[in-house]
């Protein structure tokens, strides 16, 4: 009889656990391209003095998520690659990508590179097997506008974006990849003002975006994440 009771309560608490958590979970962090300071540098207020602005910050997050997740979860780090290794040939003159791959080595993270939107959505929506393993947290370090994630920018072109997601273009994610509940948040400029909401209608959970623009520019402060500048806020 105590064994039999035994097995039931254990059999109870494998399908309580079970029911909790279904899926495996992934934590993804996704890292935009860097502009270039050979044309930034003319400017009033010139973007990304330091080729690690946004790369940092993800790497903080990544620490904080390596403390946080559980050991079967699954932190992917999506860079866009073509900023990097075009910011290390024309200016910095050092592999971006060897020191980009140090951090994957460090936090033992998975590091995904995209070359384009294609690539970004495809991971997103079946690079993993998304009927059992959903997305419980997202978040985007990079240039963005009021309407879309600047993927590229000033990189390629002068204070022009070759590779983009704009929120006309949400429909092309599934909804479904997503856990329920999951963190959503863009650390870019201005999404909260316009992106977050159609992000919302789209994928039918909200996203944190900012209301003005971020701050990058404490990036070498440890335990560092963006900031809003003066008078900007949060929002879903």
């Amino acid at each position: 009889m105590k064994i039999f009771l035994l097995f039931f309560f254990l059999s109870f608490l494998t399908t309580s656990l079970h029911a909790a958590h279904p899926f495996q979970r992934e934590y993804i962090i996704v890292t935009g391209g860097v502009a270039l300071i050979e044309w930034e540098k003319y400017k009033t207020l010139p973007h990304d003095h330091w080729w690690a602005n946004f790369v940092h910050a993800s790497r903080i997050r990544l620490s904080e998520l390596h403390q946080q997740a559980g050991p079967q979860d699954e932190i992917t780090w999506m860079v866009y690659r073509p900023a990097y290794q075009r910011r290390g040939q024309r200016q910095d003159k050092r592999d971006l990508l060897n020191l980009i791959k140090s951090v994957e080595e460090k936090y033992k993270v998975h590091l995904v590179y995209f070359d384009s939107q294609k690539e970004f959505l495809n991971y997103l929506n079946c690079g993993r097997p998304r009927d059992r393993e959903k997305i419980a947290d997202f978040e985007y370090f990079g240039h963005s506008n009021r309407a879309c994630f600047l993927l590229d920018y000033s990189n390629e072109i002068d204070t022009g974006s070759k590779v983009w997601l704009h929120e006309t273009e949400l429909t092309k994610i599934d909804p479904s990849i997503f856990a329920p509940h999951a963190f959503i948040k863009s650390w870019g400029c201005h999404t909260g003002e316009s992106m977050s909401k159609l992000w919302k209608k789209a994928i039918h959970q909200p996203m944190i975006g900012a209301i003005g623009p971020t701050n990058y520019s404490d990036s070498d402060a440890e335990g560092w994440h963006p900031t809003l500048s003066p008078g900007g806020r949060w929002t879903k």
